[in-house]
């Protein structure tokens, strides 16, 4: 190896990346000693082999190589470009040898630098011979004002860094494809999601279901204990979030809505705190009593890991005459005025098969949306009858139904079948969500069963395929999604507002409403989100999900 020269030092890089103020002095320079400065522009979003075969051209018609690059701000290529910030744009050209000055133009054209730089020869690309592109003409004319001169390249290695990132997507990550096809929906625009949920302020929604408190202890780091190889946990803080019903009741609050909670609550200081603080954020509680103490789930954490759950649960147990003031009071406050109804069970006793039975045939008659969802592998999911959503994950949904081997559309077609159901959004975690519809058909063509109908499919991939915490996720959905169908959105609208609220409630810890801001933030991330690059472990990792919700689209079809 050749020992590095006592005085040599490798160039500064950074020192080519020069501001217009600090370009033009260099440039006076260059023109004083005689020497031509030959100008490029573009985006150089990826440097690829047409671009540096451009770029060595470029160089060889002068002496010094001025190249400018657009701006973030300007580049008008669709969502999520460029896909590599101006910095290190600029840096990649700054390392070519034939690069002899790099400036960031935050105009969308070169036009204005051209004025400014007066280059003796502005190369383009072979395709703008011909091209008549108006915003091209001005970047020629001001060259020519200029006392330069436009030289086209050879053409002869064409690449598009357009169609490489297109390509790239589609082989890095299969559901970044799905979104940016959901994204070009018109019912998905931007613009119109966030007018959705602008409606959302006012809306009235009954909520009906149990009241949890949901407690993380954050403890030390763990340890075995010395009498015996047993796990030792040293708590270091206690926080508690209002679970199950209430927090449904909390995201209706911040996305704008009007909520009424029915729930059953003892006589207890704990109680009178999570009362207070309910009605302090706008919700009206109306409870029945009851003697069970308020349910408590304790997540012991070390870091942002769980390592034990502990359920503290009293079941409520609700005699006959509680059972009929419980529905009554329901009842009475859904024929109100109320815009959508939730009953949402937490198989805490409190919502037993027959009180859902009842309340789901008294709602369905007083509200013009009525939507539920359930919680445990034993819940009743079958007696939601008659609702136009419920949101349950799918092994919740294949232990209602006794089914673990079917296909997720034939298995949610059996239960809408049997309960009536309109419409259903299952979960799948880190894969994402299916939103599972009634398309109406001709019953003279329905199959020998007797089926009237057939189910739409339209899969929503995660937002945030690795949730920081899991909890509470669907209870964000739920309440987004029963907002969006009371105010005359649809099962996709629903479904993908339903998934960005999910996003938000996984980056979090502990139970969180979302606010419509939460929302809006979410859209525009996503709208924005740059092509992640993973590693082909987790490429490999990541396609059999994907096929998994190619097979169930394909039979809900």
């Amino acid at each position: 190896m050749t020992p590095t020269p006592p005085n040599h030092r490798a160039p500064d890089r950074s020192a080519k990346i020069l501001s217009r103020e600090g370009l033009l002095p260099v440039r006076e320079q260059a023109r004083a000693s005689g020497e031509r400065v030959v100008h490029c522009h573009g985006c150089f979003d990826i440097v690829h082999p047409g671009h540096i075969r451009h770029l060595r051209f470029a160089k060889a018609q002068g002496d010094r190589l001025l190249v400018s690059i657009t701006g973030d701000a300007g580049v008008g290529k669709g969502d999520g470009r460029p896909l590599i910030p101006q910095e290190l744009r600029a840096e990649n050209l700054a390392e070519m040898d034939c690069v002899d000055w790099v400036v960031i133009e935050p105009e969308a054209t070169a036009e204005q630098l051209l004025k400014a730089v007066r280059p003796d020869v502005y190369i383009k690309g072979r395709e703008y011979e011909f091209n008549n592109d108006p915003r091209f003409m001005r970047e020629r004319q001001a060259v020519e004002d200029g006392g330069g001169r436009v030289v086209f390249s050879s053409g002869d290695v064409v690449f598009s860094s357009t169609a490489l990132i297109a390509a790239m997507e589609h082989e890095v990550d299969p559901f970044h494809r799905r979104l940016t096809q959901l994204g070009e929906m018109e019912e998905l625009a931007t613009s119109k999601l966030a007018e959705r949920i602008e409606s959302f302020r006012g809306a009235r929604v009954l909520i009906v279901g149990e009241t949890v408190l949901d407690t993380y202890v954050f403890c030390d780091r763990p340890d075995v204990a010395g009498e015996s190889p047993v796990l030792t946990l040293r708590p270091l803080e206690h926080r508690h979030y209002d679970g199950g019903a209430a927090i449904i009741a909390r995201h209706i609050a911040a996305l704008g809505g009007r909520p009424t909670l029915v729930t059953a609550l003892p006589d207890s200081e704990r109680a009178s705190e999570i009362r207070a603080r309910l009605i302090g954020e706008g919700i009206d509680v109306r409870s029945v009593p009851t003697n069970a103490a308020v349910a408590e789930k304790q997540r012991f954490l070390v870091g942002a890991q769980k390592v034990m759950k502990v359920d503290l649960i009293d079941p409520v147990v609700l005699d006959a005459h509680e059972q009929d003031r419980l529905v009554s009071v329901a009842s009475d406050l859904a024929g109100s005025g109320c815009d959508a109804a939730i009953v949402a069970d937490f198989g805490l006793g409190l919502m037993t098969p027959s009180v859902i039975g009842r309340l789901c045939r008294t709602l369905r008659s007083r509200t013009p949306v009525l939507t539920g969802d359930v919680s445990g592998r034993r819940a009743p999911l079958r007696e939601m009858r008659g609702m136009d959503l419920i949101c349950p994950s799918e092994s919740e949904l294949r232990d209602a139904m006794g089914n673990p081997g079917d296909g997720l559309p034939a298995v949610t077609w059996e239960l809408m079948r049997e309960t009536g159901i309109k419409s259903a959004i299952i979960t799948m975690g880190g894969e994402g969500l299916i939103g599972f519809g009634r398309i109406e058909s001709d019953a003279r063509s329905a199959p020998s069963g007797g089926w009237a109908t057939r189910l739409r499919g339209e899969h929503v991939p995660a937002f945030t395929p690795h949730a920081t915490d899991a909890m509470g996720c669907g209870d964000a959905l739920l309440a987004t999604a029963t907002l969006t169908l009371a105010r005359g959105g649809s099962l996709l609208s629903a479904s993908y507002l339903g998934a960005a609220a999910a996003a938000v409630e996984a980056r979090r810890i502990g139970n969180v409403p979302v606010s419509g801001s939460d929302l809006r933030r979410e859209l525009q991330r996503v709208q924005a989100a740059r092509m992640a690059f993973m590693p082909p472990e987790l490429i490999r990792t990541g396609s059999a999900p994907n096929s998994a919700v190619t097979q169930a689209l394909r039979e809900a079809s």
